[in-house]
């Protein structure tokens, strides 16, 4: 397997006539092609997608085919490609992929000229295809496979481990071996275990025959003694390595033979290896796995190797911030490595199969996944969505989601849809069924769950019935001569707004609403309910035997919802939207201020941008609400305190149910000097006492009875703000904010000091205005400049701000509430990176980077 992501070129895909093709430009895949463009106040997408336009974009790359490769198969994956796919071989038609998020290959071996240029060429098109922002283009990394005509299938290793005992494991090794040759082949596989420190645990050899033209499966059991489980506390990961060999090639080297399978003999094996004795394989694969065991069941709940787990869950979008689209791995490993020392100890893909890259991160950090299939079946949710394609292509995207995820220990869960409307029709449940039975012969090991709205299921007969109410409230209001509640409440957008997530509680709790999604669920092994925790016990009660997960859920209802899963083995878990800021679906997790008569909407308009509705805001910062997670998880014993904007003292705040209160961790507002100001504190305690520059402003309840919150209406005076928590009358856990003085620093820091020279490696540099103790001033925003110098270049410059009308690869950015943030990006040189900042009133802050070799 070879890196296929250098010397591409990219350009606006051209039409067939009469047009006048753009300039491409180079580029080094993943990339994003609609990140790369301005936005557009007047784009169709509008909020859906952060008001970046779609489009069509193709993609090109040539390279060499030497007279050798003949007699070889050249297999091209891509990771994933958005959207509808088309791929061309020197111009004639190769593949094609409609969805945006599988996997899938192109066989090139029929299409090459050898001693010869060959061309690759990609176009993607997006069109009114998604309710959040994508990206366009080859957004994750492609990868060639070139192997003799014998071959390792591509994702033809599967690893399980179905029996786990004390002192032994047993691990089931599957592997799919092609001959596309014109005769028969004898061969064997070798397949070699080896523990987290590179020792040979277990090790097997076995025969297959193969005809012209078969692919046959072998399956191997091998068993490691003193094993390591992996978990999410300890996510011990094992290698599994797959080898061919010849027959003739074993038979010639019996002493090689019993030496390379006898795991105790390592000192042999540098014996061997000094006679001359070397593998020649003639195809080989690596993965990753681990051994652990999952069950299920509605009086104990999730257990990951007999222990009792309950899922710390958020869901996430597929961007990365400042990166757009583009999957890198350095960014993935982030994201998770920074949200499990959050408290979270599972994602869910929103909503979509998650990066290869992802799943990595998941499987190192111990985060437990629950990868998502898709976000419509046969029903449209945008225009020109995948629904369009579902009915052909459900089955094989199912089936890369399964080859992709198979062989990582992160995965526990497959969901089978999000918010799904066919759930709620006559043979919803049929589609359901069809889904489930499909993944369930490909991977057993896993469970199967549908994520299901049931007001989303049943929205046409909800809007009947609102219609037959308003239709019998107005008649009786005329009848009695007055006007109804509805036609008073019909234009009150804001109070709607509002009260979404009470009107939600009400629908779904009508009968026929709760009957609808019965089939749905009871094709699957749990029942996912998207915002719908009011009917938690009271469905347990209708059906005692279904295990339940909150598999979407309001960010304000942790504390409640948290409750639920604790006190009830049948709820497993809890999964906010969200856990990582987005682009597009932007401004769903605002909170405005009165506006008088002005009618207000879940969206923003232009130039909002961004969803701001996580707890990490997109340039991986925590946010108040992922503290206050933590607090309501038990995990945190220090209160937290944020502080509400104080301009907007006294005015009454328009939310939505994803919004969080206006606050942030700051205690430097210099134009409020003596007014009126309000202090959130967070804790897991009795009570909590607030201070300011040691006097006390007051004492009050906070924990699970208070909702873990305490809220001080006080003045500001710069100084020291400090909170302490108090359990049975002793102190248990203090924090303060600082007020900070006029910025004199740019504070830089580095998420790395090395990196490889390959051009796909990330560093994140994270820029603080601060004061000359070091204290973040988040009052005074300005413009951070950046230049870079050596061997590497900018992959996106960019703050948290919501609103922002700048762009991600300018040289020049406004910081928000005192934060920027660079991501340098490597080339293939190696050398020293020196990344300069500046800004106004600041010295100069320079850090650098070294590029290393791979």
């Amino acid at each position: 397997r070879k890196d296929f992501n250098d010397n591409w070129v990219v350009s606006p895909a051209e039409e067939m006539f009469f047009s006048d093709e753009v300039e491409p430009v180079q580029v080094t895949l993943p990339h994003d092609a609609q990140v790369a463009q301005k936005r557009d106040a007047a784009c169709r997408t509008k909020s859906k997608t952060g008001y970046y336009n779609p489009g069509a974009y193709t993609y090109k790359k040539r390279f060499y085919a030497e007279d050798e490769l003949r007699q070889q198969k050249l297999i091209l994956k891509f990771e994933g490609v958005y959207m509808n796919a088309m791929v061309y071989v020197n111009g004639d038609f190769a593949g094609q992929r409609p969805y945006g998020y599988s996997q899938f290959t192109i066989d090139l071996t029929p299409y090459l000229f050898y001693e010869a240029e060959n061309e690759i060429k990609v176009v993607a098109k997006t069109s009114e295809d998604s309710r959040w922002y994508t990206g366009i283009g080859i957004y994750r990394p492609v990868h060639l496979y070139q192997s003799q005509l014998l071959h390792i299938a591509v994702d033809g290793v599967k690893i399980s481990t179905p029996e786990i005992d004390e002192d032994q494991a047993t691990v089931v090794v599957r592997t799919a071996v092609i001959n596309e040759s014109a005769e028969s082949k004898r061969f064997y596989v070798k397949t070699t275990l080896k523990d987290q420190h590179g020792e040979v645990v277990a090790t097997d050899l076995s025969p297959v025959a193969l005809m012209p033209g078969h692919e046959k499966t072998s399956q191997q059991r091998l068993v490691i003694s003193n094993h390591q489980l992996w978990s999410p506390e300890q996510p011990t990961l094992y290698t599994c390595e797959t080898k061919l060999f010849e027959a003739a090639d074993i038979y010639s080297n019996p002493e090689r033979l019993m030496i390379e399978t006898d795991a105790n003999n390592a000192g042999q094996r540098t014996d061997a290896q000094q006679k001359g004795y070397h593998d020649h394989a003639i195809d080989q694969a690596s993965h990753h796995f681990g051994i652990r065991s999952i069950t299920l069941d509605v009086r104990k709940g999730l257990r990951i190797n007999g222990q009792v787990v309950k899922l710390r869950g958020a869901c996430i979008h597929h961007d990365s911030g400042v990166l757009g689209a583009a999957t890198f791995s350095k960014a993935e490993d982030r994201r998770v490595r920074l949200m499990k020392q959050a408290g979270f100890n599972a994602l869910r893909s929103a909503h979509h199969p998650m990066s290869k890259a992802l799943l990595d991160a998941c499987d190192r950090y111990g985060m437990l996944v629950m990868d998502e299939s898709f976000d419509m079946w046969c029903i449209n949710k945008s225009a020109f969505d995948y629904a369009l394609s579902f009915p052909e292509w459900w089955e094989k995207d199912i089936k890369a989601m399964i080859d992709k995820d198979y062989n990582h220990p992160s995965v526990i869960l497959y969901s089978i849809g999000n918010e799904v409307p066919d759930t709620g029709l006559r043979f919803g449940g049929s589609w359901s069924r069809k889904q489930t039975e499909k993944i369930r012969e490909l991977d057993p090991t896993r469970y199967t769950i549908n994520s299901i709205n049931s007001m989303v299921s049943t929205m046409d007969q909800l809007k009947k019935t609102r219609k037959e109410t308003q239709k019998s409230a107005k008649e009786k209001a005329e009848q009695s001569g007055g006007q109804s509640d509805q036609d008073n409440q019909q234009g009150d957008i804001n109070e709607l707004m509002a009260n979404l997530a009470e009107n939600m509680s009400k629908m779904m709790g009508l009968d026929y609403v709760v009957k609808a999604v019965e089939e749905a669920y009871a094709a699957v092994d749990i029942a996912g309910y998207n915002y719908m925790d009011s009917r938690y016990l009271e469905d347990h009660r209708l059906y005692p035997n279904r295990v339940i997960c909150g598999s979407e859920t309001f960010p304000d209802h942790i504390d409640v919802n948290w409750q639920f899963v604790k006190r009830n083995p049948f709820i497993i878990g809890d999964f906010t939207w969200t856990g990582w800021d987005y682009l597009g679906e932007a401004a769903i997790g605002k909170t405005e201020f009165e506006q008088g008569d002005e009618p207000s909407s879940v969206y923003g308009q232009y130039p909002w941008y961004i969803a701001y509705c996580g707890d990490f805001d997109i340039i991986g910062n925590r946010r108040p609400a992922s503290y206050y997670r933590e607090i309501v998880w038990g995990l945190r014993s220090d209160p937290y305190i944020a502080v509400q904007r104080p301009e907007n003292y006294g005015k009454k705040p328009i939310k939505t149910p994803w919004s969080w209160t206006d606050s942030i961790a700051s205690w430097t507002w210099p134009d409020y000097e003596r007014k009126p100001v309000v202090v959130e504190v967070y804790a897991d305690a009795d009570e909590v006492e607030l201070l300011i520059n040691n006097k006390r402003i007051g004492r009050k309840p906070v924990g699970e009875a208070n909702r873990f919150r305490a809220t001080f209406d006080t003045i500001y005076e710069k100084g020291e703000l400090k909170a302490v928590a108090f359990r049975d009358g002793k102190r248990i856990g203090l924090t303060h904010l600082q007020t900070a003085s006029d910025v004199s620093r740019l504070l830089v820091k580095a998420d790395r000091q090395i990196l490889k020279a390959d051009g796909q490696d990330l560093c994140y540099l994270t820029v603080a205005l601060t004061d000359d103790q070091g204290v973040v001033n988040r009052a005074s925003d300005r413009k951070v400049t950046i230049d870079i110098d050596g061997p590497g270049v900018l992959q996106g410059f960019g703050s948290a701000d919501p609103k922002s009308t700048e762009y991600f690869f300018d040289q020049e950015r406004t910081t928000f509430d005192g934060y920027v943030l660079a991501v340098v990006r490597s080339n293939q040189e190696k050398g020293t990176i020196r990344v300069r900042f500046q800004a106004d009133q600041c010295e100069p802050a320079i850090i650098e980077l070294a590029a290393e070799p791979c």
